[in-house]
């Protein structure tokens, strides 16, 4: 029997139910809907011209048998402008995992883009380091905001379809608040002495032996230190919405903040950008609701 004709090539729009379909066989335990969701996602974003749009496909004689999804954006920070890839969910039919290697070259083989790994299995990890990647956050700290002090003259407020950039808030960082709130995320500005201070939260259940406990996760803000200057009301703003903790991404316990830093849950990345531990915007946690 002759071997199959392998190749590797772009998501198309007309790919996506197959796409759909390879990933419902590769996570079984995964609600149905979800990856519908996260397509519909990954359309409405912006992305990077001349880069996919949804990832990678696999395929043996013509026939899908491997799907991995990367969302490619354009980052900026300050005065940086970079472009950034977050690897997402992958799947390759067992029949074909010799050839998955194939999959993951090709996502790589972009010049200057800083790619993450965010969720990797525990089996997977030996992989990507061999890869070349390297870890930027250890693990994850539960902070009770709440309990912060009050800052004089802060005000929280959720954004409406109307904010507009200015000297205080830049184009990129209006955009991200609206296309995070569209995606379900809370996109709120903390205005003091008249300048505003943006940040994204998602809200998301910890299983306990109560039931679900919900809580927000951080997802944008400038900074750690932004984060701590207005963790107060930051923190009494999510409490009333019923998430009394904000989890964040960290290497150890953030000073100033009450809490408790557990090390797990390891984010990686490699490329010439590291990556902000205040920042997993435009992912498929932000995203896709994850």
């Amino acid at each position: 029997m002759s071997s199959p004709r392998i190749r590797c090539r772009e998501i198309e729009a007309s790919d996506l139910q197959a796409a759909i379909g390879l990933l419902k066989e590769g996570f079984p335990s995964q609600d149905p809907e979800y990856w519908s969701h996260a397509f519909a996602r990954l359309t409405d974003h912006r992305g990077v011209p001349g880069l996919p749009k949804y990832g990678y496909l696999l395929e043996a004689d013509d026939r899908p048998v491997g799907v991995l999804l990367v969302i490619f954006s354009q980052m900026t920070h300050g005065s940086q402008t970079y472009i950034r890839a977050n690897i997402a969910s992958w799947y390759v039919q067992p029949h074909y995992r010799s050839h998955a290697p194939i999959l993951t070259a090709r996502a790589h083989a972009h010049r200057g883009v800083t790619y993450l790994q965010l969720t990797p299995a525990r089996h997977v990890v030996p992989i990507i380091e061999a890869q070349g990647y390297r870890w930027y956050a250890e693990g994850t700290f539960a902070a009770a905001a709440f309990l912060c002090p009050p800052v004089r003259g802060a005000k929280v407020r959720v954004v409406g379809d109307g904010l507009a950039p200015g000297d205080d808030l830049n184009r990129f960082e209006s955009d991200l608040l609206l296309e995070h709130q569209r995606c379900g995320c809370i996109s709120v500005t903390c205005t003091i002495d008249g300048r505003r201070h943006p940040f994204v939260f998602a809200r998301r259940w910890r299983r306990t032996k109560f039931g679900p406990l919900p809580y927000a996760l951080l997802v944008y803000c400038r900074g750690l230190d932004e984060f701590v200057q207005f963790a107060g009301p930051l923190g009494r703003f999510l409490a009333l919405r019923g998430m009394p903790l904000v989890f964040l991404d960290a290497n150890a316990p953030v000073p100033g903040v009450p809490g408790r830093f557990r090390r797990g849950t390891t984010k990686f990345y490699k490329g010439p950008h590291a990556p902000r531990l205040a920042d997993i915007s435009y992912t498929e946690i932000s995203l896709f609701g994850l």
